[in-house]
């Protein structure tokens, strides 16, 4: 589904040719290729390009969803979907379920946000709107860690 092209994305793609970056690339079909297993099964005519894509960043998208909270989620949703190239990430912070709800999403090593839902009267609302970042600690002294975008207050505190 590619977004709308008069429409500004809610995402960027990221240079992966970049020295030092890394996206879990590599490996996983070596070690399968050219085993007996491999030879009967009928994967082995499969391509050997996996379903995920990298090289994306859907910062934007989290940072216009927080800017929704308290409106109309249909609004909301639809605006999203037409600025996205998929809409798998939108689910990321947005609960589906009672059962999905979290306080908070991390969004990869570092990075925190507010959890969200859709209320009862189908407005985007925040799963703990309490939690602040003065709330939250880092998990090691090595990254920047962010809530909502913006680096945590707190310092990082070794177990013990």
């Amino acid at each position: 589904m590619p977004h709308d092209p008069r429409k500004k994305p809610l995402y960027r793609k990221v240079n992966t040719r970049a020295r030092g970056v890394h996206h879990n690339t590599g490996g996983d079909y070596r070690h399968e290729r050219n085993s007996k297993a491999e030879k009967t099964s009928e994967a082995s005519r499969g391509s050997m390009h996996g379903k995920q894509r990298r090289g994306l960043d859907y910062t934007s998208l989290f940072r216009f969803l927080l800017s929704k909270v308290g409106q109309d989620w249909n609004t909301v949703h639809s605006e999203a979907v037409s600025r996205l190239d998929t809409e798998e990430p939108i689910f990321w912070m947005v609960a589906r379920s009672e059962a999905d709800k979290r306080t908070s999403v991390r969004i990869g090593e570092s990075t925190i946000y507010s959890g969200l839902y859709v209320d009862e009267n189908g407005k985007l609302a925040k799963v703990a709107p309490e939690l602040r970042n003065e709330d939250l600690t880092p998990d090691c002294p090595c990254c920047t860690h962010t809530f909502n975008g913006v680096p945590l207050v707190r310092k990082y505190e070794p177990p013990g």
